[in-house]
């Protein structure tokens, strides 16, 4: 059998795997700190006798998008955009230290400070615990205070900010942590309050890509029933022998 047939399978499964990709970038085009999925594929020759002509596409290590998102004031106190390459330090439900960009904050009934998705916000020395009946503000340095009913503010703990000085990696989570573990904190690093980082995926390149995948995948399907023809072509000539 032509080798064309298992080229033209693996070809069309990496469209397929990159269509993927870019339909969940296209599902979270409006998703808070969202960073855009990238997918790289490498080109491997067929070992074997004779001449490499031909090659496998693999899927390569994937990445993400680094660029940061547009930001919008949202005049919300719990709302807060990192500046620069800094992440907002959280615990995933694995109970492991991760990274996110979105700072659509909340706190929950027993008082701890969360993302939006209930996720624990992490503070320079753990979770955030905001007294009832308070009003929070955040300030640029990440510091979290806590209003009074009686005017009196008070400091409950800063945001653990962290500057990765490589990237990241993205978890099944949508969460992102380092490969060299927990990061140290970053006492340089700021934040926006009552503003949000935006997704830094384009929609409209986006959909243009789509469409280019989709016509690479009908080239290699192509390829495909040519081998197929082919070998009904050369499967006439032997039996006519």
């Amino acid at each position: 059998m032509d080798r064309m047939i298992y080229l033209s399978m693996s070809g069309a499964k990496a469209t397929m795997q990159r269509q993927d990709t870019l339909a969940n970038n296209l599902a979270n085009v409006s998703t808070v700190g969202f960073r855009a999925e990238l997918q790289a594929f490498r080109a491997v020759p067929v070992e074997g006798s004779g001449a490499s002509t031909r090659v496998y596409a693999l899927e390569s290590t994937p990445g993400y998008d680094a660029s940061a998102g547009s930001v919008t004031a949202t005049g919300r106190n719990l709302d807060v955009a990192m500046k620069g390459n800094s992440w907002l330090a959280v615990q995933g439900l694995d109970g492991t230290e991760a990274y996110t960009r979105a700072g659509s904050l909340d706190v929950s009934s027993d008082g701890t400070l969360t993302t939006r998705n209930g996720i624990t916000v992490l503070g320079d020395g753990g979770p955030i615990q905001v007294p009832p009946n308070t009003e929070v503000s955040i300030a640029s340095d990440g510091t979290v205070s806590a209003k009074a009913a009686n005017g009196k503010s008070t400091s409950v703990g800063k945001l653990k900010l962290v500057t990765p000085e490589v990237a990241l990696q993205r978890g099944t989570d949508g969460l992102f942590r380092a490969a060299e573990g927990d990061l140290s904190a970053d006492p340089k690093a700021r934040v926006q309050d009552g503003a949000l980082e935006g997704s830094n995926v384009s929609a409209d390149e986006t959909m243009v890509a789509m469409i280019t995948a989709a016509r690479q995948f009908e080239s290699q399907i192509k390829m495909l029933q040519t081998a197929e023809a082919d070998e009904k072509a050369a499967a006439q000539l032997l039996s006519m022998n």
